[in-house]
């Protein structure tokens, strides 16, 4: 046929099913993989906000490795073990477990010592603090006077 153009598997000159395919393909990955990168934002916001209530006992110690330490430094040592152990911390509760139930060097359970004299368990502590944090199940858990 000369002087004919002949155009296959095209609308108007474009590729246009192609395009079109690509683009739903591309906005449905972004559509579900939204609530995935809205979780994860929401998981780093509950892990801030207990390393916040750790921060803000400004009348207890945190104990670690037999050593008392103000609740600033004990924040600070929290947020170094995350940034080490952050390939592992997926969830507020993944941080209770890899950076604030015990040191990873001697195994011995970190402990916060109130003013009163009451010592409890970090872990137990922040399980609370989380149980608490905005639009969670309230779910408390009892503390013994040991801590444990």
């Amino acid at each position: 046929m000369p002087g004919k153009r002949v155009v296959l598997n095209t609308v108007h000159g474009r590729k246009a099913p192609r395009l079109r395919n690509a683009l739903y393909i591309f906005f449905l990955i972004g559509f579900l993989a939204t609530p995935v990168f809205g979780q994860q934002d929401v998981e780093q916001r509950k892990i801030e906000y207990l390393i916040n209530s750790i921060a803000n006992l400004h009348d207890a110690r945190f104990i670690r490795n037999g050593s008392e330490y103000d609740s600033q430094r004990a924040a600070d040592h929290l947020r170094v073990k995350l940034h080490y152990a952050s390939g592992r911390v997926n969830t507020a509760e993944d941080f209770i477990v890899y950076c604030a139930t015990g040191s990873s060097m001697t195994g011995g359970a970190y402990q916060i010592k109130f003013a009163d004299g009451r010592i409890v368990a970090t872990a137990v502590f922040l399980r609370n603090r989380l149980a608490e944090y905005p639009g969670q199940e309230r779910k408390i858990i009892p503390q013994s006077p040991s801590g444990e």
